[in-house]
């Protein structure tokens, strides 16, 4: 098992699941990743997982039900992250600086998840679609709300904070998913300080003299 597959482990909540439950779903992150949507049977999820049909029908209904409720857990797993990220940070733009380090850190030391999250869920269907632009809405919620509170302390001029939310997504988006295609730039990080830069001018922050400093 290499460094990516063995970190999918982390990113299934054994507290909130059943051993059996949990073990399916991390065997399905790691088949899902290692052969795509299409070339996946429900037998290759069962045989990794080393349990039986009965136990994946026991908490699925089928193939698509468990990849939605995979996507699902794991932007809730991300969502969680973030969130504990910026707890202690003061400040809005600072909450939200630290919110994009924590998504460029966890896509990076999780690449098999970032590529179910960023591209086997992409055009799957309208109920897969439906899921990512629920998942996507409430992302861009979490970043509407900071910058709402940005305009309200004064740190950024007033701007449309809902679609700024949704631009600063589809960045993050575009940058991840072009590293997972082509490697660049290698490590993902590297692109934090000038992805950094561009989405705070785009509000009109400072990247000086704003968050992170």
């Amino acid at each position: 098992m290499d460094k990516s597959q063995a970190g999918s482990a982390e990113w299934v909540d054994s507290a909130a699941e059943s051993e059996t439950k949990r073990r399916i779903l991390q065997a399905a992150a790691e088949v899902f990743a290692d052969k795509g949507y299409y070339a996946t049977a429900v037998d290759d999820i069962v045989r990794a997982s080393d349990t039986s049909k009965g136990s994946f029908y026991h908490f699925f209904p089928n193939k698509q039900g468990i990849f939605l409720s995979l996507v699902d857990h794991l932007y809730t797993m991300l969502l969680r992250r973030v969130e504990t990220a910026i707890e202690h940070e003061r400040g809005a733009l600072n909450k939200v600086d630290a919110a994009l380090r924590t998504v460029l850190g966890e896509f990076a030391r999780h690449r098999r998840l970032a590529r179910i999250l960023l591209i086997e869920a992409a055009g799957l269907g309208h109920a897969f679609n439906d899921k990512l632009f629920q998942l996507h809405a409430g992302f861009a919620g979490l970043i509407k709300g900071y910058l709402d509170r940005a305009v309200a302390e004064g740190s950024i001029p007033p701007v449309d904070t809902e679609l700024a939310a949704y631009a600063w997504l589809g960045a993050i988006n575009e940058v991840v998913t072009r590293w997972l295609y082509t490697g660049k730039p290698d490590p993902l990080e590297r692109a934090l300080p000038e992805l950094r830069a561009m989405l705070l001018r785009s509000v009109g922050a400072d990247p000086k003299g704003g968050a992170g400093q």
